[in-house]
């Protein structure tokens, strides 16, 4: 899990992951390094894969993981992207895609009021992307994706729940949901594997 403000609070929460019977390490930012400069600083965790997630931390995205990445496998791609149809994208750039899924261009989000595919925040990544992305603070979206576009890089529809969270109205809803999860995710543990809290 890459992690930066609020590092000791993440990891204090969740550990080495034990209690949810999973694996957690951490790739800590000693300063804000981007999207792209915390990919790469994580790679030291990635070198024994081949295709790899990576997730926004600020938004949630309702998703077939093994659907995507044979997605992401299947045709053949250095990155792939989840994509949403949303009814008005003056909160987003819009991803601009072909018939064979492939990604053609971005636009920059504009005021105008209108519907199309925006970037989900969930990436499949070949590990041939760290060649693309150098050592300093970065965004995937700004200065990788964009030169990645020759190189084969794909977008997979989603029709889940989407929530961005970039207004109150939408971290409240985040929150409401994810707290909802935490619950019905405890209640499925084992009794003792759950910490009184």
């Amino acid at each position: 899990m890459c992690t930066g403000y609020l590092a000791d609070q993440i990891e204090n929460e969740f550990g080495d992951g034990r209690d949810w019977d999973i694996a957690i390490e951490y790739s800590k930012e000693e300063q804000p390094l981007g999207t792209a400069g915390a990919v790469k600083l994580a790679q030291p965790y990635l070198r024994d894969v081949l295709d790899f997630f990576v997730m926004n931390g600020d938004s949630f995205l309702e998703i077939d993981f093994r659907n995507m990445m044979k997605f992401h496998r299947d045709h053949d791609a250095i990155a792939s992207m989840a994509i949403m149809r949303v009814g008005n994208t003056t909160r987003y750039g819009t991803v601009h895609v072909d018939e064979s899924s492939r990604i053609r261009g971005f636009v920059e989000k504009t005021e105008v009021a209108t519907p199309g595919l925006v970037n989900g925040g969930v990436y499949v990544f070949n590990h041939t992307i760290f060649q693309y992305i150098p050592e300093q603070p970065g965004s995937l979206e700004i200065d990788i994706f964009p030169r990645l576009l020759n190189h084969g890089m794909y977008a997979q529809e989603q029709h889940g729940m989407f929530i961005d969270i970039g207004t109150p109205a939408d971290y409240a809803r985040a929150q409401h949901f994810c707290d909802l999860l935490y619950k019905t995710a405890s209640r499925a543990q084992p009794p003792d594997s759950i910490d009184e809290r």
